[in-house]
């Protein structure tokens, strides 16, 4: 317990009262907060909190580790840390992130040459470029579950995007094995848990793949797409993490100097003016 007893003491010296609506002042001694401060804050004794920072006390409760989180004010990897410190098992993150963090929105708008989409770990549309919906078609057509990818492509498929067999069987069972982990991070998450419900009472396509119990994402491949405006084009995809909330960037690319280079750059032109002109 000595890695425990150590992220305490440091985690509670960085805390200051102000942080925590508590009086400061010059003449405290301590860096941040003293430790019958850190024990009110986490309703535990004093007494407690000094065999912890001391090393002697073991397997603190998953209630307590809680109440330390939240009293030192510690991220979500801080948090991880604290529990494996502690010997326990690492709580799972109770539902689907859905949150765009300012860093991904800072990357979608710097993206603005690029199709760029960013979809939650359930492959829900949350953010995606101008370039995009002239790419792949307006994802704010679609509502409630219609929206999620997976489900369209399972029961209703509308997209662009041209396959030949081998793919699209390719392209299922990521989805699927896709879905099988995000459904082992997030067990708790309701909504997630009815759309594999559904999925399963509506395709026996994604029954038969989901019944294979595989596990992985889908990352990469190449697209052909069949755009309205500038007819086939293919095009590099590539699904980026977005570190520390779970989201999948997905990015088009082309290769420089090619054909499929020249139509994207015309639907940055004339595919965006005429998304412009139907908005």
């Amino acid at each position: 317990m000595a890695e425990l007893a150590n992220v305490l003491r440091t985690w509670r010296d960085r805390v200051s009262p102000e942080a925590v609506g508590l009086p400061g002042g010059p003449d405290r001694r301590a860096p941040g907060l003293r430790r019958e401060e850190l024990a009110a804050l986490a309703g535990l004794s004093v007494d407690y909190v000094v065999r912890l920072e001391q090393g002697r006390s073991t397997n603190p409760s998953p209630q307590v580790l809680g109440a330390l989180t939240r009293a030192l004010r510690l991220n979500q990897d801080e948090r991880d840390h604290l529990y494996r410190a502690a010997g326990a098992a690492v709580p799972p993150a109770l539902g689907v992130p859905q949150h765009i963090t300012p860093g991904i929105q800072r990357i979608v708008d710097r993206l603005g040459d690029t199709p760029v989409s960013v979809y939650s770990a359930a492959w829900d549309p949350l953010l995606w470029n101008p370039l995009w919906s002239a790419l792949l078609g307006d994802p704010s057509i679609y509502s409630g579950r219609e929206a999620n990818l997976v489900w369209r492509w399972f029961t209703a498929d509308h997209s662009r995007v041209l396959y030949e067999e081998d793919a699209r069987r390719a392209f299922a069972r990521d989805l699927v094995a896709d879905l099988h982990a995000a459904s082992g991070r997030y067990p708790v998450d309701g909504q997630l848990a009815e759309l594999i419900a559904d999925l399963r009472r509506a395709s026996p396509a994604f029954e038969e793949l989901w019944g294979t119990s595989s596990v992985g994402r889908h990352v990469e491949g190449h697209k052909t797409i069949d755009n309205p405006t500038v007819g086939r084009v293919t095009l590099d995809c590539d699904v980026l993490a977005a570190p520390g909330t779970d989201m999948k960037i997905v990015v088009y690319t082309a290769v420089p100097g090619t054909t499929d280079a020249e139509k994207l750059q015309l639907l940055r032109v004339a595919g965006l003016q005429s998304f412009a002109t139907e908005s």
